[in-house]
């Protein structure tokens, strides 16, 4: 699946009511008799850019992409302080895509996700596993809380200074405590100044992790945060902040229900913000997933991981829904 020469275009789009006052943007690309296929996109909350539909090979797969609640086209945006986040949680996503696929007249489809879309992807897929053909998954994470404390606060022993300055970020009687709920505060704030400034503390904090990638790429280019940026913030606060909305370790508890679900789990050797552990453990429990480690790549990607994804869809092409 080499580079398109031209930008892939949607051929159907919408969005899907899902209550609770939320609407879901939704997009089809590639071929309408192709094989399903979904790409869940991480964060939580960073959308779907349009280099994700570049994923798919246009000829023999349906591909769908949405915008989780809050992100991207969808509606609220969580940039607004105003915008009620209790309706937002793993739960009610999980059922926003199973909502989707019936929407849709999807029987069943393969799932890709990045990230945190590991995690959705992988909750979805254990409550919902008759609904799934395969699971592509890269840069992987389960959101159990010891990944999420070695994000935010353990990964702080490689990088002290820009850890300090995130710590910081928070006003002085939470720098103890708990990090996450405080930014989640910041970012509900009225003054809008207060809400950039916390997103750009964090956002340092995540190009800090990356830096020592060897491909790494950073987010602050601009000198105030987008609307794309408050809501990213505001999102991962709030589901970090949580425990992910998932009981601690569940997505390995329940691996077993994917036995019989192909996989394939694709890793950078220098993901410091989602060590490998996680994955080699995943995967010695899930005997149908197989574990592909890029040795030049972070979380981030390199050539050698998307020539490695690419060989995953190729694999799981020929199984085409007619």
């Amino acid at each position: 699946m080499g580079a398109p020469t031209q930008p892939i275009e949607p051929y159907d789009q919408g969005m899907l009511d899902v209550g609770d006052g939320n609407h879901v943007y939704w997009e089809t690309i590639g071929n309408p008799d192709g094989k399903p296929a979904l790409y869940v996109h991480g964060g939580p909350g960073s959308g779907c850019s349009p280099r994700a539909r570049n994923r798919f090979d246009q000829e023999l797969f349906r591909g769908v992409l949405f915008d989780q609640r809050g992100c991207g086209r969808s509606t609220p945006h969580a940039a607004d302080p105003a915008t009620d986040m209790s309706h937002n949680t793993t739960e009610h996503l999980i059922a926003d895509m199973e909502r989707l696929r019936e929407h849709l007249g999807i029987d069943r489809w393969l799932l890709f996700g990045g990230s945190w879309g590991c995690t959705l992807a992988l909750a979805y897929a254990e409550r919902f596993p008759d609904r799934v053909t395969e699971i592509i998954l890269v840069s992987v994470m389960t959101s159990r809380q010891t990944e999420i404390d070695w994000l935010y606060r353990g990964a702080g022993r490689i990088f002290p200074e820009q850890w300090a300055r995130f710590r910081d970020g928070v006003p002085e009687a939470d720098r103890d405590g708990d990090l996450l709920a405080a930014y989640a505060r910041l970012m509900a704030h009225p003054d809008q100044q207060v809400r950039e400034r916390a997103a750009l503390d964090w956002m340092a904090w995540e190009d800090a992790v990356l830096s020592l990638e060897p491909n790494a790429m950073f987010s602050l280019e601009a000198a105030s945060p987008s609307d794309s940026m408050l809501a990213f913030v505001r999102i991962c606060a709030h589901y970090f902040g949580n425990g992910g909305w998932l009981a601690d370790g569940a997505i390995m508890r329940d691996i077993d229900r994917l036995a019989d679900i192909p996989a394939v789990l694709v890793h950078g050797r220098h993901d410091l913000s989602c060590p490998l552990e996680t994955v080699w453990n995943l995967a010695k429990a899930w005997p149908s997933a197989e574990l592909a480690v890029i040795e030049d790549s972070g979380h981030k990607g390199s050539e050698a991981m998307r020539e490695r994804l690419a060989a995953a869809f190729t694999a799981f092409a020929p199984q085409i829904v007619r």
